[in-house]
């Protein structure tokens, strides 16, 4: 980089800390960047991007609550940064932010290639003004959501794309690749310490991630917590055996007993 290149400023957000500190380092590495926070959600970012007015969001697409599209999708046009996706997806997701995007850095994170990214975001801040940036990733997102642009655009306008609406697959993240589990396809959820055990189709998932932050991104209409470490989709539940003390029994489809403590007995009503 040479010393007369402009200094941008930049706002990283992902839910990993080894990774937001890993990207914040290279940045340091490469120069003429200066990061004003780090967000490990997309709700804390939606509010910091308008405080801090970034030059740069480096944002991760997958996080519990608001993921990285949504976020896009809930910013106003005048809070719009330049938008650098950051994205441990396999290629055939990749080339929808290839073509549409301002750029992409796939994880694990090389320096060279985060240099290339900033190259082309100091190329598009010399010739794009924000609203023609704000078309391109609608156009990205619309590639991924399968809805046209103009979609998206009238529901910003209604205020739909409020991150209010629950993703039909959960990101899974184990040994650097992501595993989509289809939201329907789940039985139930329990937890184990910092993890939550995810059980769909005879297999179990395992995700680092507090109970609060995944029944955050499951619809409570399909999906009920029924004791402090289990939830459950309700369309599972094929039998409720009473048990001593008002507790209940749930017996699932595949013949799995789940507990049903006193203290969630309301959530019974959601049965009947």
């Amino acid at each position: 980089m040479t010393g007369t290149a402009e200094k941008l400023t930049a706002i990283i957000v992902d839910d990993e800390p080894l990774a937001r500190r890993g990207l914040r380092l290279r940045l340091e590495n490469l120069g003429g960047v200066e990061v004003l926070a780090e967000c490990s959600n997309g709700r804390e970012a939606s509010e910091r991007i308008p405080e801090l007015k970034p030059d740069i969001a480096f944002v991760d697409i997958q996080m519990p609550g608001i993921n990285g599209l949504q976020l896009v999708q809930t910013l106003a046009k005048e809070e719009l940064p330049q938008v650098v996706f950051v994205t441990a997806y396999d290629e055939y997701a990749v080339d929808a932010f290839e073509v549409n995007a301002v750029d992409y850095v796939l994880k694990p994170i090389e320096e060279d290639r985060l240099q290339r990214a900033m190259d082309r975001v100091r190329e598009k801040r010399a010739t794009e003004d924000l609203a023609a940036q704000r078309e391109q990733l609608l156009e990205a997102v619309a590639d991924l959501t399968q809805e046209s642009p103009e979609a998206l655009e009238e529901k910003l306008a209604s205020g739909e794309l409020s991150g209010a609406r629950y993703p039909d697959k959960i990101a899974i993240k184990d040994a650097g690749k992501i595993t989509l589990v289809p939201a329907k396809e789940i039985d139930w959820i329990d937890a184990a310490g910092d993890y939550m055990c995810v059980h769909a189709k005879g297999e179990t998932h395992v995700m680092r991630i507090t109970m609060k932050e995944l029944e955050q991104q499951l619809d409570p209409r399909v999906f009920q917590r029924i004791h402090r470490s289990t939830i459950v989709n309700l369309g599972r539940v094929s039998e409720i055996c009473a048990h001593i003390n008002g507790e209940y029994y749930l017996v699932l489809q595949n013949g799995e007993r789940l507990k049903m403590s006193r203290s969630y007995k309301n959530k019974v009503q959601h049965f009947l």
